[in-house]
């Protein structure tokens, strides 16, 4: 994380906003390490809100976070943004490009993208790829990925493919951190459905994607009109 932001944050003072920020914690780091910034979180969520506002007014950087709890899809910004983050939220938007697009809306003339997204490392089953498809959102190889967001007008500037050990370690935090909470309050009306889910979710991790399906983030600028792409 730190090593994308100090690459995407090019001011003391720049304006971010999240879209899919999760509980906000990559922009509390980015708020705690450039002292004049200020940042827009907004997810649908809201789950972990509470305690990183609570970590942010212990830092004292509580005055220039906002989270919001609310759609991506429809949240309008008021300030154009000097870095937009949109790190595995590509679901929300309903792909790749329409997260692009919405990014855009968000985006000061300027401005930098950090986009995150999954790829096929290597071509799945098609009972991998059902599963995981089974939504809007279709994935491809890196270079086509990379391609289709060239074509749609961006220029790549740096980019992180996450190794097989980020991969697992991302892995075993989800599934682990909701196994835990099941099993630390088995009175819960939820405590079940948690656990299966954490269950069915490290399944089909292990037995079906893991080292198949990858991710990457890019960070991006807008590509001038006349600048030419791969595809031309």
């Amino acid at each position: 994380m730190a090593h994308l932001l100090h690459r995407a944050v090019r001011g003391q003072n720049d304006h971010l906003i999240d879209l899919g920020c999760g509980d906000g914690t990559w922009l509390l780091r980015a708020l705690q390490t450039y002292g004049g910034a200020t940042a827009v979180g907004v997810d649908i969520s809201g789950a972990g809100f509470d305690d990183v506002l609570g970590e942010a007014a212990r830092l004292g950087v509580a005055d220039r976070l906002e989270l919001r709890r609310q759609d991506v899809a429809e949240y309008r910004s008021s300030r154009k943004a000097d870095l937009v983050l949109s790190v595995g939220a590509a679901y929300a938007f309903g792909g790749l490009l329409e997260t692009l697009n919405a990014a855009r809306e968000h985006l000061a003339e300027d401005g930098l993208l950090l986009l995150g997204d999954c790829f096929w490392e290597h071509e799945p089953d098609p009972a991998v790829r059902a599963e995981i498809e089974s939504g809007p959102q279709k994935f491809a190889d890196l270079p086509t990925t990379v391609a289709q967001v060239v074509a749609d007008g961006w220029t790549p500037v740096y980019g992180h493919t996450s190794t097989i050990e980020e991969w697992d370690e991302y892995q075993w935090c989800w599934t682990g951190t909701l196994a835990q909470w099941a099993l630390d309050h088995p009175d819960h009306p939820d405590s079940e459905v948690a656990l299966r889910m954490s269950a069915d979710h490290r399944t089909g991790w292990l037995g079906g994607y893991r080292g198949v399906l990858g991710f990457v983030v890019l960070l991006l600028r807008r590509t001038p009109p006349s600048a030419p792409t791969e595809a031309s």
